[in-house]
């Protein structure tokens, strides 16, 4: 499962935040992905703050953006424990805005 893993990995650095536009990845959104021997993933996932109303936009474009892999269930879990921070981009993430 670890090449699945990798994969979906992959696939999440080319989903944008809807309103930065810079990966969910490189945000430090994605704080764990789950596969089982089925092909069933969780993601759990943050957002940049607890009244962000773009939750069912990300959850579509994250299933959207997987279906490719033809896993079998998809489920995004949104999670603000721990809350996201500015320490969870990557370098790529900080360098795109200039931090």
């Amino acid at each position: 499962m670890v090449d699945f893993k990798r994969k979906i990995e992959s696939k999440l650095k080319k989903i944008n935040d809807p309103e930065l536009k810079i990966s969910l990845y490189d945000m430090g959104l994605i704080y764990d992905i789950k596969v089982d021997k089925n092909k069933n993933v969780k993601i759990k996932m943050t957002l940049t703050s607890i009244g962000c109303p773009l939750f069912d936009v990300i959850e579509k474009s994250i299933k959207t953006g997987l279906s490719d892999l033809k896993l079998k269930k998809i489920d995004v879990i949104l999670t603000f424990d721990p809350p996201w921070n500015i320490d969870r981009m990557t370098k790529k993430g900080r360098a795109y805005l200039g931090i």
